[in-house]
């Protein structure tokens, strides 16, 4: 920090805890502080689209969380076809060595080949495009907050340098000096710390409500990828592993509606019980 830095750093402080013992009024603009309530913690209007509801309880808080919770489904999705994969590597295996030609191998292997196909083309057809729709447009709008928060901050410690220029011009007024240079001297740091201000203060009035009213058309398309992603995965997974069924018997589904597969494999269990080496007798 500069020395002219400081001294700036110093006189702030100072004129905070002159504000505070009433020493030095403060400047209160009630429309700028409105507009920073709405950006910081308003609950603004519910937005809905597609059936999904977005509420931005707190605009910054809220967007750092959905760039997180974004992330983290993209990652869990990846994670989740890559278990299937070597779920499905493993039950091949596992099927492969009772009998190759057994329904069950053959359903083992058509499940693996499904679920790699899945694999291959989640990373392929979907991983870029999320990328481009969602995670970077949420990045981008995150990076947007510490430059409108250092704006504020600007515009904060130029309120401070106002209200140490006023007060120094009324104290002038009210008990004039010996030196007839120090009244113009005053009014001219006033009138230059007052228009800095105002700049600042007016700009932020002015564009923080725009920064809140273009979430919605900002959002809009990313959220609408996102669930179409889902859809054609979802709608993918259920075409490649519908053909998995055909190498099961015709009456597996029925026993399964009826309760009968669960009935089966408490009937293989008993049997299990009863090896010696399971503890059986």
């Amino acid at each position: 920090m500069s020395w002219s830095g400081f001294k700036k750093t110093v006189n702030r402080a100072g004129t905070t805890l002159l504000q505070k013992t009433g020493q030095i009024e403060r400047t209160v603009d009630r429309e700028f502080t409105e507009e920073e309530a709405k950006y910081r913690t308003q609950v603004l209007p519910d937005f809905v689209h597609s059936g999904v509801l977005i509420c931005f309880c707190r605009f910054e808080k809220e967007c750092q969380a959905l760039q997180k919770d974004s992330k983290a489904y993209w990652d869990a999705m990846r994670a989740m076809t890559a278990a299937q994969s070597r779920i499905a590597e493993t039950l091949e295996v596992f099927y492969g060595a009772a009998d190759r030609t057994s329904e069950g191998a053959m359903a083992g292997h058509a499940y693996k080949r499904s679920v790699d196909d899945l694999d291959a083309g989640f990373g392929r057809e979907l991983d870029v495009p999320y990328r481009t729709a969602i995670s970077e447009p949420l990045g981008k709008m995150c990076a947007y907050f510490p430059v409108v928060n250092e704006h504020i901050s600007k515009r904060n410690k130029k309120m401070l340098d106002y209200d140490s220029a006023r007060s120094k011009l009324r104290k002038l007024i009210d008990k004039p000096s010996e030196d007839p240079t120090k009244l113009p001297r005053a009014q001219q740091e006033h009138d230059e710390s007052k228009e800095v201000f105002d700049i600042l203060n007016d700009q932020l009035i002015a564009e923080l409500p725009q920064l809140l009213d273009l979430r919605v058309p900002y959002f809009d398309p990313s959220f609408e990828a996102m669930i179409r992603m889902q859809s054609k995965f979802a709608e993918e997974g259920y075409e490649k592993l519908s053909g998995v069924q055909r190498y099961f018997a015709d009456n597996v589904r029925d026993d399964y509606a009826a309760g009968q597969l669960d009935a089966q494999v408490e009937g293989v269990l008993q049997e299990m019980k009863e090896l010696s080496i399971c503890g059986g007798n």
